[in-house]
């Protein structure tokens, strides 16, 4: 059938990717979207967006009734689920058939069997395809599992048995841990599947993550596109994904890829879907899992073998035969993608929201950036917290690296914290540099707590402060230094100072600025150590300076309260002093509780009158689809409780507090 009209049923970056596409085809597109979607810019870039319900996914990205309803009245012939929500919902797509309306995805049982990672594991065991030895039997209760698992031995994951995405995945290296591990995975894998059923692998040691793209059409033709890997993951979410492996060799591209195409035949697959691999030592590989969607790290494929995948999911949807055999496959150059996140890698990678106050781009013939976002959007607390793809594509890896990494430098997200000066630490590794990593290599090179930013020089600081100044003083909206000599503190007789205070972090920075030449050259004082700057260009959102024999550019965002700065290799913001409301301050040894982020409160693990020691679990919070646990940065009595169990609750909300130890002991 022809399809002329595609509702797509999600979200962000990959719905604006479907709507790119259709476009190219001359196809239709109808987004939704949810209040807190309401200006996003999935909802702009479509030819028509109706609003299906309110910010929690349940009540619209995932509402199945109310997206068939719009589908059926926008005459919409197709539904692409995307990633994520409901594209590996087999009632979805049941619905999608009942309704007449073309499902771009495998059928209903596919989904059901391969959605199941305990009943694919058994198809694969059938078809003689190796998988990570485990549990995958029907007893769910506490006891049967933990016996299963000290039968396995540590260590060992714990994972949810629908799903992916890394949610409702726990790893136990000691036997005492399996309990809670039980507890969250189970929590995790209900509020985002509605499913409680688990299952246990064994953790494969200095293993890679890969991957196979398959693709199948009506006409039981089925091809693989190669592979990626994904091995770079923290928390079982990938970071960075890359094609072709550089591990790879013919021969275990043809083996692993038969085993793909097996895996798709045995369940009569239709569409893309990813057969999602561990490859151990001297070529040793098992099925983990297929995932029966587009995935995150598709574009990867699509540089080095030149397809555009949603074209070809959307031309078998349509009952065409694939036009493409195995030997047509090549695979050109080398291609890495980095997933930018809005997250704090120097506080356990918690998600952050809030207003994006610049994004800025990078721009490069060699490199693909894939976004829902723009400036001025919100990165919502009710979702992932991924908000763009940079992917970068060479002749070799190296060349891909090298173009990946500067154009990270040359990007800029102000406003919520990101990922991003993580992502260019971890991309100049030498084991990633080497093509050596494996799943481990986060986990290996980075702890818990052992990322922290870089602070910013003197001499950023010192350009920031400028970059404050010239905007207090110029008369010009676009800052391009329409500037009155006086505002500026420029005399011809003598030199007048502009004083200001601001704060990085905790620290306190006292700045005087003098003008030595018209608009050129500047004398800035940060707590007395002095810099001369050179000003090079100033507009809006970026700023070029000289300081000595050495060039900055900074990107920047004003507020009233703060300026963001985006360098190279670290963002930082200021905190202007005459702006700050000491009173929200408050000391991190304080007894108050409060909330890190904007979520749901799953659990107050404390009640009124306990003694809490510092570091104990006092509550768990779920955002962005994980669950964060709350920890006492003090010991001492719990004296009131206000966050209320099942309740959301917003940035900065009093959750409980806490008498330190010292005043309960007078």
């Amino acid at each position: 059938m022809t399809i002329n009209k595609i509702l797509i049923a999600n979200r962000g970056e990959i719905a604006c990717r479907i709507i790119r596409t259709a476009r190219s085809l001359g196809i239709g597109t109808v987004a939704v979207y949810s209040d807190a979607d309401k200006n996003a810019l999935h909802t702009t870039m479509a030819d028509h967006a109706v609003h299906i319900g309110a910010s929690p996914a349940i009540e619209s990205y995932l509402n199945i009734e109310k997206i068939i309803q719009v589908a059926l009245n926008t005459d919409s012939d197709a539904i692409h689920p995307g990633y994520g929500f409901l594209s590996e919902n087999a009632d979805f797509a049941q619905a999608c058939e009942i309704a007449g309306i073309v499902f771009i995805g495998p059928s209903a049982h596919a989904i059901t069997v391969m959605g199941d990672k305990a009943l694919a594991k058994k198809a694969m065991i059938s078809e003689g395809i190796p998988c990570v030895p485990g549990y995958l039997g029907e007893k769910q209760d506490d006891q049967s599992l933990i016996q299963s698992a000290k039968e396995i031995g540590v260590p060992l994951l714990i994972k949810a048995a629908t799903g992916g995405g890394g949610r409702g995945m726990r790893r136990v290296d000691r036997l005492d841990q399996i309990p809670k591990a039980i507890k969250f995975a189970r929590s995790e894998s209900y509020n985002a599947f509605g499913s409680e059923e688990l299952i246990l692998e064994k953790v494969i040691a200095s293993a890679r993550h890969v991957e196979i793209q398959i693709f199948a059409d009506m006409y039981d033709n089925i091809i693989h596109l190669g592979e990626r890997d994904c091995s770079v993951q923290r928390r079982y979410q990938k970071v960075i994904e890359e094609a072709p492996c550089p591990a790879m060799n013919p021969d275990l591209r043809i083996a692993m890829g038969n085993a793909a195409i097996s895996a798709a035949r045995a369940v009569n697959y239709v569409g893309a879907g990813t057969v999602e691999f561990l490859l151990g030592n001297n070529d040793q590989f098992y099925f983990l899992e297929m995932n029966t969607r587009l995935q995150v790290e598709h574009p990867v494929t699509e540089e080095v073998t030149g397809l555009d995948l949603v074209a070809l999911q959307i031309s078998v949807a349509s009952g065409e035969p694939l036009k493409l055999s195995q030997d047509d496959i090549q695979l050109k150059g080398h291609a890495i993608e980095a997933r930018l996140y809005a997250e704090n890698p120097s506080n356990e990678f918690i998600p952050s929201s809030g207003k994006i106050n610049l994004w800025r781009s990078p721009q490069s013939s060699h490199v693909r950036v894939d976004t829902g976002i723009e400036t001025g959007n919100e990165i919502s607390p009710f979702y992932d917290a991924m908000v763009a793809k940079i992917i970068a594509k060479g002749s070799n890896r190296s060349e891909a690296l090298q173009r990946l990494i500067s154009s990270l430098k040359n990007s800029a997200l102000c406003g919520v914290t990101s990922n991003r000066e993580f992502l260019i630490d971890l991309l100049n590794q030498s084991e990633f540099e080497s093509g050596l990593a494996t799943t481990s290599f986060i986990s290996d090179n980075y702890s818990e707590d052992s990322y922290k930013p870089q602070h910013p020089s003197i001499e950023l600081i010192a350009t920031a402060s400028l970059i404050d100044y010239l905007l207090r003083h110029s008369k010009s909206k676009d800052h391009t230094i329409a500037v009155n000599e006086e505002l500026l503190g420029w005399s011809s007789t003598h030199d007048l100072g502009t004083f200001s205070d601001f704060q990085i972090g905790e620290k306190n920075y006292a700045t005087e600025i003098r003008p030595l030449e018209l608009l050129s050259r500047f004398e800035v004082s940060v707590n007395s150590e002095t810099t001369i700057i050179e000003l090079l260009t100033f507009s809006d959102e970026e700023i070029e300076v000289r300081i000595a024999d050495h060039s900055y550019r900074l990107f920047y965002a004003d507020t009233h309260s703060k300026l963001y700065v985006s360098a190279d290799t670290l963002a930082f913001e200021l905190t202007k002093c005459d702006t700050l409301n000491t009173s929200n301050i408050q000391s991190a040894n304080s007894g108050s509780v409060t909330a890190p982020m904007h979520g749901k409160l799953v659990e107050v693990c404390v009640k009124s009158g306990d003694f809490v020691i510092k570091g104990d679990r006092v509550a768990v919070l779920e955002a962005m689809k994980m669950q964060h646990e709350l920890i006492a940065e003090v010991s001492g009595v719990v004296t009131d409780i206000f966050g209320k169990k099942d309740t959301q609750i917003a940035l900065n909300d009093l959750i409980l507090e806490i008498q330190p130890e010292k005043e309960t002991e007078l």
